[in-house]
């Protein structure tokens, strides 16, 4: 099996090219940015690829969108740090196989990887279980914002403060600040910050 691993962080990848070609006998290639991934499945076309969401040069869902564009036959599975169900519920939509978090056991990873690579897929538990009890998803929930909500929260992403949001779009302060308490209860979310990653993850741009 051909495995790329996409992860900037070289312990990260160290640790599961060991534990790949140890356990599955796995042939393992790595990438350390966005741009260098796409080339590299471009040019190796490998079965599988192991993605981080969190890199240095691309968004990790607009990387998974061009990763299996380029070669439609290969078997995404996200590993990253996000374990909210929001990030595996778009991942999922856009073509992974997988999703992961890194608190996961190297025996679940195992199994993941054996479950995609016979063209299953596979959630982790806790992730799965939080996917299932949402009556709707985070994605259908942000078709409940307005324009002007997805406009402040595009903003938000870009770098803006509630300050200058409220100045770029002629409200006052507080007419923002109440809608971005609307806007993080209808998405689940508890504070800003979370709120501009759930942003740049689901594309809001």
């Amino acid at each position: 099996m051909n495995i790329l691993l996409v992860d900037d962080h070289a312990i990260v990848r160290s640790g599961l090219r060991d534990l790949l070609v140890a356990a599955l006998g796995a042939n393992v290639s790595e990438a350390a940015t966005g741009h260098d991934a796409l080339q590299q499945v471009r040019r190796e076309r490998p079965e599988m690829v192991l993605l981080d969401l969190n890199l240095p040069d691309f968004g990790g869902l607009d990387l998974l969108r061009k990763i299996i564009q380029a070669v439609r036959t290969v078997r995404v599975i996200v590993l990253t740090m996000h374990a909210e169900a929001a990030y595996a519920a778009r991942a999922m939509a856009l073509g992974a196989r997988g999703y992961l978090s890194k608190n996961i056991s190297p025996g679940e990873l195992l199994t993941a990887v054996r479950r995609v690579s016979e063209g299953g897929r596979y959630i982790e538990n806790e992730i799965a279980q939080q996917l299932a009890l949402n009556e709707t998803s985070p994605l259908d929930r942000l078709q409940t914002l307005t324009g002007r909500d997805l406009e402040i929260v595009r903003l938000l992403a870009s770098g803006m403060n509630l300050t200058e949001i409220a100045a770029n779009l002629g409200v006052g302060y507080k007419t923002v600040a109440n809608r971005c308490s609307i806007i993080k209860s209808r998405l689940g979310v508890a504070g800003t910050n979370e709120l501009i990653r759930l942003a740049i993850t689901l594309g809001v741009s």
